[in-house]
């Protein structure tokens, strides 16, 4: 249909066309079948996991300013609601606005849910990155959707040369207006992350370290075609520039955001499955980049290292910045091939773009009983012990297994909720494929401030190489870790004291409550 601001069918026409485009985006990028985060029912005090078939839209949802992700239902839920009579900007005053028709806020809310379906822990807010993340990578998605087309950056770059410029006005249509604009109109300063409490403030500068590495690898790129139509001086005239110019520019800076994007999505590959943090993520970027393209011609890890850097985003753990300290690292353990062609074996790996989704969520579920399985019954009492220790949880019973891990027919209970392949195809057109293993463990713990019973998340993410048939990396935040444990305790008495919005399963609408409140 022809774009029609009052016509209801056009408006879910709108919403599938842009929905799909994001899946389309994410299925490339990681090289398999989106699935949605299942849903959870409790039967005789065990969780079970249900599939869920689609994604369901309501494009007239809600009577009010407001547009979310609905863990509950698997839905997008989109409002709409009356213009200011005064100051309407570009609506009619007093009219009637959806936000069903606002390309960004669909590819915000649809990456919510793509992000459910591989990190389904994302929901519990453990620490104040959590939730700003699910906002800054929402927000990455949807403004970097725009920057992969050329045709919609030719008009700023002719007349103001300024892609920030374009990407503010992303933000006064996008859901974190207030703070994408803040976060792009002033200069980086290194107290911008730790001042940043609000879910949407803080996600701004993660959304902002990542912008400001798009425009130094976009400036790397052009500088030599700046040189050539300047006559080797590289500052380019006041006017307009020429059209072909334009063009070539427009495709370089297209070029680089799918590439960026790409990466931000491969990214959550190389996440662990629980209690993320914006280091954490930048490990991840800067490994899963590393993986795929090791010569980084255009220093892509340099200018991501940098936006984070300027903003006093830093990972744990590491000694310096440098690219090497901040690859996730593989486990100790090495296992024989024979070990390996063992456990690999037995898992069924023909889940690709071209799998039905309810196959490729019934694959993942029996490869995770598989190896289980596996993980109990091929593996000696020293490797287990030693594969426990790489992997920060607990495989095998005995005296070792702290007594606040819940034991489940007489073995330490573990999730493995993923067993899922990732294909990728580099710069040079290769290709290759890893194995993504998501372990998690439950920790359960009294308050000793509040005396109440709290229930921790450890686990890890494992990535095989599959043509090697050995470990890659291990993602781990270890079970009971004291540290990681009293700082989730600390961070949940402050959220109940304050009241704010908490991320919790099967509790209330997360995603409705924060933004409402953004």
């Amino acid at each position: 249909m022809d774009p029609a601001e009052g016509v209801p069918q056009f408006h879910q026409q709108m919403v599938y066309a842009v929905a799909m485009s994001t899946i389309e985006r994410f299925e490339n990028a990681l090289g398999r079948t989106a699935l949605w985060a299942p849903n959870l029912i409790r039967i005789d005090g065990k969780v079970r996991s249900n599939y869920v078939q689609r994604l369901r839209i309501y494009p007239h949802a809600l009577r009010e300013q407001n547009a979310f992700y609905s863990p509950q239902k698997k839905s997008l839920l989109l409002g709409y609601f009356t213009a200011n009579r005064d100051n309407a900007g570009d609506n009619l005053p007093g009219g009637i606005v959806f936000s069903c028709l606002s390309h960004d806020v669909v590819a915000h809310e649809t990456t919510h849910a793509l992000l459910d379906g591989v990190h389904r822990h994302y929901q519990y807010q453990t620490n104040e990155d959590i939730a700003a993340f699910h906002e800054a990578f929402a927000d990455i998605v949807a403004l970097f959707q725009h920057f992969t087309i050329p045709v919609a950056l030719r008009h700023t770059i002719a007349v103001s040369r300024l892609l920030a410029q374009l990407a503010q006005q992303f933000g006064q249509a996008s859901n974190g207006s207030k703070a994408l604009r803040s976060a792009l109109a002033k200069p980086p300063h290194p107290s911008d992350y730790e001042n940043a409490k609000e879910a949407h403030d803080r996600g701004a500068v993660l959304l902002a370290a990542v912008f400001q590495a798009f425009l130094e690898i976009y400036e790397a790129r052009i500088v030599d075609l700046k040189r050539l139509a300047t006559g080797g001086t590289g500052i380019l005239p006041d006017g307009d520039i020429p059209e072909p110019l334009v063009n070539r520019m427009a495709r370089e800076a297209s070029m680089t955001a799918d590439h960026l994007l790409k990466t931000c999505i491969r990214a959550l590959d190389y996440c662990p499955p629980v209690d993320l943090t914006f280091g954490d993520y930048l490990r991840a970027l800067i490994t899963a980049d590393m993986d795929l393209n090791p010569e980084d011609q255009f220093n892509y890890r340099t200018a991501l290292i940098s936006g984070f850097r300027a903003r006093g985003s830093f990972p744990q753990g590491v000694r310096t910045l440098s690219e090497k300290n901040l690859l996730w690292q593989p486990p100790k353990t090495r296992l024989t091939l024979a070990k390996m062609d063992e456990m690999l074996a037995s898992l069924d790996l023909t889940w690709n773009l071209l799998s039905n989704r309810m196959q490729s969520y019934l694959r993942a579920e029996q490869n995770g009983f598989r190896l289980w399985k596996w993980l109990q019954s091929g593996l000696s009492a020293d490797e287990a012990m030693a594969l426990e220790d790489d992997l920060g949880v607990y495989i095998r019973p005995g005296s070792h297994v702290p007594r606040e891990v819940p034991i489940s027919r007489g073995v330490p209970a573990l999730s493995i909720n993923s067993v899922r392949p990732a294909r990728r195809v580099n710069l040079r057109g290769q290709q290759s494929i890893d194995l993504v293993v998501e372990l998690i463990q439950k920790y359960e713990e009294t308050d000793a401030v509040t005396g109440q019973n709290s229930t921790h998340r450890g686990g890890c993410t494992l990535l095989v190489n599959m043509e090697e048939r050995s470990f890659r990396h291990a993602v781990r935040k270890r079970v009971g870790s004291p540290a990681r444990v009293t700082a989730e305790q600390n961070f949940l008495r402050m959220t109940a004291e304050n009241s704010g919005p908490h991320y919790e399963l099967g509790t209330r609408e997360p995603f409705a409550a924060v933004h409402r409140g953004g």
